[in-house]
């Protein structure tokens, strides 16, 4: 299983980014799939995600309302639009897979075996 995000970048408050996140080894339909981010200092923690049956995509509170997951499975691709975007969106952005992860944990960091090599976004005040 790879996983490669791009699409991170410097921004504006107020402005929108979409993270794409490539996978290969992958089957969508057999693997929960989660978004997670990382601000310096502090721990890895739950953006969204789709379980293995399809179901969701689920948001963190933080981010609901802002940010849409969505994957392409001709593509192989999993996105994250975010807009409205603050400072407090400031991290590296990972994409994450496991096709063991039940519903009840995709929002934890350490129920997801692949992980992506981050992508950066910064957003200014």
């Amino acid at each position: 299983v790879q996983l490669q995000a791009s699409g991170g970048g410097l921004v504006q408050a107020g402005g929108s980014l979409r993270l794409s996140c490539a996978a290969s080894g992958v089957s969508f339909n057999r693997y929960a799939m989660g978004w997670f981010r990382q601000a310096p200092g502090k721990e890895r923690e739950f953006v969204s995600a789709i379980n293995r049956s399809g179901g969701g995509p689920f948001y963190a509170d933080s981010v609901k309302g802002r940010f849409t997951m969505s994957r392409d499975n001709a593509k192989n691709t999993l996105y994250l639009q975010m807009s409205s975007l603050n400072p407090e969106d400031t991290a590296i952005y990972y994409c994450a897979a496991d096709r063991q992860a039940i519903s009840s944990s995709i929002f934890r960091p350490t129920s997801f075996a692949y992980w992506g090599q981050g992508t950066q976004v910064t957003v200014s005040s």
